[in-house]
């Protein structure tokens, strides 16, 4: 059901290092609701922390936003009526306000060096005091004030707060924050250079961009209070604001850092190098803060666009439980038509250098698209159908719990039925094979690992019969042979 406005959203990272799952989950929320209202989804570049500025970051998340399928409607790249989209491009905007705040008597410039500020911290940490501005330039004369800048003086422009009374912020998420004024920080918001902060900078941009809704990190938790009040200082309708629940490492003991990835990678674009598809990506995170129901939790991208609402995103922490990623994305990989699946399997192979034979990758597809979770998992376990016949181990011939007497019996034998039938039929195969087994008093399991080991090389591949399929009956022959000319060698040697 569609809310009755149409939302303008804004996902607005900062160039200052690379994309991961966190910022993936804020996007796809934002995506989300402009998609299911109607509206606008809105990228803007928050790259105003030049020191920090990664080169090479933006074109990054435009890079990992595509590859999920979040296209956006107004940005730097495909402007919009609100532009500009990059916040560097957009200084002169920030002063105007900056200055205004000044003249509502809501902002002061603050000449205080570097130096003097230092000392002042020094002082309350010595006293046990917060860390905080005292006030100096806060009751500066503005006609003295401009006298100074006028001689070329440095000075930063601080947010005035209310000495009195408390400032309430409410969250869709939580109960409503109540802070004392006398207790938030008279916060910088125009730098010496001229560059505003993000506190003023975001503010001025969600109300010109007219944005309704603010999804963002809850780490702004603590300075939300000061945003409220800017926004009531310049008389302006604040959006709903919406702080998401942090990330916990995967074993839900504190939050998710770089340093706690482990096996896995927290990086948008490395996850998509390891096999995942944005498919699988963007069921994960969708559920690490929402939740539909108490028992559904597969959703393609129309589905969560169908079925999100504010009212079930959530507060409580979530661990970054990488099993369950692996469960969505074999999930999606089932979905995939065969022509689909063999076109994103086939950079897998060749990036290990494997020479790609189209027919047979056609033919392979559907029998790894069962049995793998990521799309490099099919290399493990179907490359060797474009290499030469791998030499097994000749001790990994011998079937589990069989002698080699037995081992090359179980060979020879399976040898004999490959040889004896015209063309290689997976039912038929299977159903003789199993035949003799049973006539040898084995398990199905322990001949065909003999067999599997013979034919593959390895202990982990497609499905034995269908692959002897895949690979035809002369060459199928050829690896049985020498499987078994490399066990009886060693059976004479031993």
């Amino acid at each position: 059901m569609l809310d009755p406005q149409p939302a303008r959203v804004r996902f607005a990272p900062s160039p200052t290092g690379r994309f991961h799952i966190g910022g993936a989950r804020t996007a796809l929320y934002d995506f989300l609701l402009a998609r299911q209202t109607g509206g606008q989804f809105i990228l803007r570049i928050e790259d105003t922390d030049r020191k920090r500025f990664v080169p090479g970051a933006e074109d990054e998340v435009m890079e990992s936003l595509h590859w999920l399928g979040l296209d956006w409607d107004e940005g730097p790249d495909i402007g919009g009526p609100y532009g500009p989209y990059r916040q560097s491009e957009r200084t002169e905007i920030y002063r105007q306000y900056a200055e205004e705040l000044v003249a509502r008597d809501h902002g002061y410039y603050c000449f205080c060096t570097p130096e003097r500020l230092s000392q002042v911290r020094q002082r309350q940490q010595k006293l046990k005091q917060p860390p905080r501005y005292d006030g100096l330039c806060r009751s500066l004369d503005l006609d003295e004030a401009q006298d100074r800048i006028d001689g070329g003086e440095p000075y930063v422009i601080r947010f005035k707060t209310p000495r009195e009374g408390s400032t309430t912020a409410v969250d869709l998420l939580r109960d409503p924050i109540i802070v004392e004024n006398s207790t938030i920080d008279d916060y910088i918001l125009l730098k010496s250079d001229g560059l505003p902060v993000y506190h003023l900078a975001a503010m001025v941009d969600d109300y010109l961009m007219k944005i309704t809704h603010v999804f963002r990190g809850s780490e702004w938790l603590p300075t939300f209070p000061l945003h409220v009040l800017i926004y009531e200082a310049l008389d302006w309708e604040q959006p709903i604001w919406v702080h998401l629940s942090i990330f916990l490492n995967p074993s839900g003991k504190g939050k998710m850092s770089k340093r706690d990835a482990g096996v896995k990678e927290i990086y948008v674009l490395d996850l998509k190098q390891m096999g995942y598809l944005p498919e699988g990506l963007l069921n994960w995170i969708a559920l690490m803060g929402w939740s539909y129901d108490d028992h559904t939790e597969f959703f393609t991208l129309e589905e969560l666009i169908e079925k999100f609402s504010l009212q079930k995103l959530h507060p409580s922490p979530a661990a970054v439980d990488y099993k369950k990623l692996d469960h969505f994305n074999g999930n999606h990989i089932r979905l995939l038509s065969t022509s689909e699946l063999v076109d994103l399997l086939r950079p897998y192979f060749k990036r290990e250098g494997l020479v790609v034979d189209e027919e047979i990758l056609q033919q392979i597809a559907p029998l790894v698209q069962e049995r793998i979770r990521t799309l490099d998992e099919a290399v493990e376990i179907a490359g060797f159908f474009f290499k030469e016949a791998a030499e097994p181990e000749t001790s990994e011939l011998i079937g589990k719990k069989m002698t080699i007497d037995e081992s090359i019996e179980a060979i020879r034998r399976s040898y004999e039925i490959i040889e004896g039938v015209l063309t290689l039929e997976v039912e038929t195969l299977e159903k003789m094979l199993r035949a003799l087994a049973e006539d040898m008093n084995l398990t199905a399991g322990q001949l065909f690992g003999i067999l599997r080991i013979a034919v593959t090389g390895q202990r982990i591949s497609t499905p034995l019969i269908e692959t002897m399929v895949v690979i035809g009956k002369d060459e199928v022959l050829n690896r049985i042979a020498r499987a078994l000319d490399m066990l009886e060698s060693y059976a004479g040697a031993a």
